[in-house]
């Protein structure tokens, strides 16, 4: 069977690093006999590198889920990277957003709008375009689901930072934290948000987990054939049925 490789953005939070191990094992829950490993792009050992030649010595091939909410530096630059050096067995799948489970999640956190004329979407940022469009995507959607004007403020990178976009809208504003896990930039939202209600970050939402299965899925879907290959006994022996890594 072909392995799952999650992997997400390291933290120096250990609430963080716990919510993506939840993550993973609603992974493991929902499809119990895939192999599955977590791995990170920065910060958190084991980096993806070294996890991807890990897990290929003993797999015949792998899928890296990006458990990322944008398309970015991460997934066109690290992941992509691992595909390259393992062309035919190591397959990158696509990132979480922009997807509806994300905005149904979204709505789910923001809870009862019912005084809140606007919405502003705080994501981390990029200095990718692409990252940035992808959360103007997910602020569209949004903003249908919650029949309310969502704008996008944005943590680093190079779209509006937060701050300008609080400031110049009028009126009743929630913010909407487009974050997986708590940590800095959770914490940083909080603070710039100057007392408007905060929602919290998606967390080890058993959807998201469902969504990364989905981009599993299809990145299998879309994978050519790899050449055969041979595996040795001893490897064969020391591969367990079900793997979860670093988690």
């Amino acid at each position: 069977m072909t392995d799952l490789i999650a992997v997400a953005h390291g933290t120096a939070d250990p609430c963080g690093i716990r919510v993506v191990h939840d993550l993973v094992r609603e992974l493991a829950v929902l499809r119990p006999d895939l192999p599955v490993s977590l791995g990170f792009v920065d910060l958190v050992t084991p980096a993806l590198p070294s996890l991807v030649r890990r897990v290929t010595t003993d797999a015949g091939d792998a899928v890296v889920v990006p458990l990322l909410l944008s398309s970015g530096y991460h997934v066109y630059v690290d992941v992509a990277a691992e595909a390259r050096r393992y062309p035919g067995r190591v397959h990158a799948a696509a990132a979480l957003g922009p997807d509806p489970v994300l905005v149904d999640v979204l709505a789910d956190r923001l809870g009862d709008l019912s005084r809140i004329d606007e919405v502003v979407l705080a994501a981390a940022g990029s200095s990718d375009p692409r990252a940035l469009d992808d959360c103007e995507t997910t602020a569209e959607l949004l903003g249908e689901r919650v029949g309310r004007p969502v704008a996008v403020g944005y943590l680093s990178g190079i779209g509006e930072r937060l701050p300008d976009v609080l400031d110049r809208i009028v009126g009743r504003v929630a913010v909407a934290t487009y974050l997986l896990t708590p940590g800095f930039f959770a914490n940083r939202v909080h603070r710039l948000a100057g007392g408007r209600p905060v929602a919290p970050p998606l967390g080890a939402d058993p959807r998201l987990a469902a969504l990364a299965l989905r981009r599993y899925d299809e990145a299998r879907a879309k994978a050519p054939a790899g050449p055969p290959r041979t595996v040795s006994v001893s490897a064969c022996l020391r591969r367990p049925s079900r793997r979860i890594v670093g988690v």
